[in-house]
């Protein structure tokens, strides 16, 4: 690594300078070099997938397929409501989603998808692909159900749709509601600069620009992926002026001995920084069908050669949910939803814009607990018993 000799020296300072019982500590300069390094590591660090740190919760892996892990956050009580949140597989973990979990814990038994880092997969395993995505959706619902309600947060509400489409063109398992928060069903709508980037350049450019092979140290050695470091890159680049403003904030906090200021700053960028890679396949599947052919919203979706049809779905509740700032989801994508869904009648149905909610405020933080998740429980317990 080409930055490991500065990182030792950063290392060396912040313990002569920083630590409470070096003599060097308490030099007037110390303070300075001693927040000057912090910042360094953690500006350079490569952060490894975060823990779910619940307490008093258990959490079990259901089921582990090659790309997935079906987790369930055991409790030591039976919860009335049983919630399967689908995490996206769009660069970081589904750790993202803490904060939705632990709201929804109380009253809820919760699984979650825990998605798998591509360059931890052996290449024996074969493609992901996002049909693949679909048949895993598919199963477990049918695997928790009867009974079971569906959460997705931001890029699985199009998989999502897909799959509980066909499950009711097939006549199969349904959930008691669907529950669409921030995702790109009509990416058309009030396009961000996500869809304006997928608008502008071929399909070629994103295989032949951003889809590299692991390399030989990691088990997925020559799988094609898309690199979460080039995909941190990106979610940077779209905000680059707030993300210098908190790294100055944190340095800031650092000098003025604001140890609860800086602990939330690590505790949010350690979630923020973690990346995985993405498999190509789906990667680049996803390009293509969502944000270059619309064909979900255009009625052309196919999986498997087998048409998606949302106007199939009747029995579920359906409820989406946009921010009113989401510069990743633009407004109205999401609730793109209800006109495709046609056959829910429309008193099973519900459309929420939270107001000065950006993208991640939807479903993590202060916002989410006080103005979004109430509304998602009441959803739940409105529908719970109706089919």
């Amino acid at each position: 690594m080409a930055l490991a000799p500065l990182r030792f020296m950063a290392e060396w300072s912040l313990g002569w300078f920083g630590h409470p019982f070096s003599p060097w500590a308490h030099l007037p300069i110390s303070r300075r070099l001693a927040a000057s390094s912090d910042l360094f590591l953690r500006v350079t660090e490569r952060y490894e997938k975060p823990q779910w740190h619940i307490p008093d919760v258990e959490v079990e892996v259901t089921q582990a397929k090659p790309f997935c892990h079906l987790v369930h956050f055991r409790q030591g009580e039976a919860k009335r409501h049983k919630v399967l949140i689908v995490a996206p597989l769009s660069g970081h973990h589904a750790t993202l989603l803490r904060d939705t979990v632990r709201a929804l814990l109380p009253e809820h038994d919760v699984w979650i998808t825990d998605w798998v880092n591509a360059r931890l997969v052996p290449l024996s395993e074969g493609p992901f692909h996002l049909a693949d995505y679909v048949d895993y959706v598919r199963e477990w619902i049918t695997l928790l159900s009867p009974g079971v309600h569906v959460m997705s947060v931001c890029q699985p509400t199009v998989p999502v749709l897909a799959a509980v489409s066909l499950m009711a063109w097939r006549r199969e398992a349904q959930p008691l509601t669907m529950t669409m928060m921030g995702g790109p069903i009509d990416a058309r709508r009030s396009p961000t600069a996500v869809n304006n980037l997928a608008r502008r350049k071929p399909y070629s450019w994103f295989e032949h620009h951003l889809i590299e092979r692991v390399p030989a140290k990691y088990p997925g050695y020559m799988r094609r992926v898309y690199p979460g470091f080039l995909q941190h890159l990106g979610f940077v680049a779209m905000n680059p002026d707030r993300h210098v403003n908190a790294h100055w904030d944190y340095f800031n906090h650092l000098m003025q001995g604001d140890g609860e200021s800086a602990e939330a700053h690590r505790r949010f960028y350690d979630e923020y920084n973690a990346v995985l890679d993405l498999p190509a396949e789906y990667y680049l599947d996803t390009v293509k069908t969502v944000f270059q052919e619309f064909a979900l919203p255009k009625g052309r979706m196919f999986v498997r050669d087998e048409m998606v049809r949302p106007h199939a779905i009747h029995k579920p509740a359906l409820l989406t949910i946009e921010g009113e700032l989401d510069d990743i989801s633009g407004n109205g994508q999401t609730e793109a939803a209800h006109a495709l869904c046609l056959n829910i009648p429309r008193a099973r149905r519900a459309h929420f814009v939270a107001p000065g909610v950006g993208h991640y405020g939807i479903f993590s933080g202060r916002r989410w607990r006080e103005a979004v998740f109430p509304r998602v429980r009441d959803f739940i317990n409105l529908y719970d018993v109706q089919n």
